[in-house]
């Protein structure tokens, strides 16, 4: 082949490589991910109040039995329960079981005694739990080792403290210092590492679906004294809670009980002895009320692994980050005859 053959065909391959270059170079650039990884510290989400950290909320909960008859109020360390159970524990006077889990305040109380539905919903959600006395099914669980417990029966003066301001029972009071060394006493576990069935929103995120309801009461029995009222203030977003028209407030700071969503719980109860002591079924489920956001939607409530959680078609429902308080109410008079909310 001629020289200058060669010549041009070395040419032109050259530009054809550089025609290829050119173009293979204007080719889309490779996007970036959709979501990327936020830089910066991770976040971690707190297992009963949704709230966010930088650090892993691996504190195992605390579950505490507080005393709701009028002599014991106010009560102390209420407000930072991330979710407060009430429930009838004799005739129309019902009680709380608080669980601490994101925070814990430096008192507790008045503490009360169990009863057997609160020692089970300790050990559903492997809450280390404290009370101060018990009913005979409560003290059968709990000497069965049901779930690792402090009680001020066998620590009262120790542990436990009474106040002067106020008469027994309503006076039994313990320190979060306290709690841990009686943790440490009985040889609990500390930690927490079990999955929590709670679906939390995201910021902005909610429920659209929901009737307008900026205020709710819900009713035991016909005393006054616990007929309860939350009130919806849409600028806080948040609902403030009230017991015969006197604001639930801290007895130490004075600060309200502030709370993002209220659970209405229908559940089969029976009365089971001459004190008016209940049987209360917690596993089968039942009708539900959610309020948040000024609005409330019907749905039903179901026990995940030992955690009530309102549930639609089986599936947890949403709830605002923050703390909630959820109502056990009879099947009779039912959520029909318990409930009254206006817009």
């Amino acid at each position: 082949m001629k020289k200058w053959t060669l010549g041009i065909l070395a040419i032109l391959l050259l530009v054809a490589g550089a025609v290829f270059y050119l173009s293979d170079s204007r080719q889309e650039p490779e996007k970036e991910p959709v979501n990327p990884p936020a830089e910066g510290p991770q976040s971690y989400k707190a297992p009963f109040s949704g709230i966010e950290g930088t650090e892993p909320f691996d504190s195992r909960p605390i579950m505490a039995v507080i005393n709701n008859h009028p002599d014991a109020r106010p009560q102390t360390g209420l407000n930072e329960a991330d979710m407060v159970f009430e429930m009838l524990a004799e005739g129309s006077v019902t009680r709380f079981l608080a669980l601490y889990q994101s925070g814990f305040p430096e008192a507790v109380g008045p503490v009360r005694s169990a009863r057997d539905y609160f020692v089970e919903l300790a050990a559903g959600y492997d809450g280390f739990f404290v009370a101060h006395g018990w009913s005979p099914d409560a003290k059968e669980l709990l000497e069965a080792g049901a779930v690792e417990h402090i009680n001020g029966l066998f620590y009262d003066g120790t542990l436990f403290e009474r106040s002067t301001d106020r008469i027994a029972p309503h006076n039994s009071y313990i320190t979060y210092e306290n709690i841990l060394k009686g943790m440490d006493e009985v040889q609990a576990s500390a930690d927490y590492s079990r999955r929590s069935p709670y679906y939390f929103y995201d910021s902005g995120e909610s429920d659209k679906l929901m009737e307008q309801a900026s205020v709710l009461e819900v009713l035991y029995g016909t005393s006054q004294q616990f007929h309860n009222k939350f009130t919806y203030d849409e600028t806080a977003a948040l609902y403030s809670r009230a017991s015969r028209g006197t604001a639930t407030t801290d007895a130490i700071s004075g600060e309200p009980m502030e709370v993002s969503n209220v659970l209405v719980f229908e559940a089969d109860h029976e009365t089971i002895d001459e004190e008016g002591r209940q049987s209360i079924d917690l596993t089968s489920g039942g009708k539900a009320l959610v309020f948040q956001n000024g609005g409330v939607r019907e749905a039903e409530w179901s026990n995940l692994e030992g955690m009530l959680v309102p549930t639609d078609n089986g599936e947890p429902i949403g709830l605002m980050p923050g703390k909630t308080w959820i109502h056990i109410v009879p099947e009779a008079p039912g959520i029909s005859g318990s409930v009254r909310y206006s817009p």
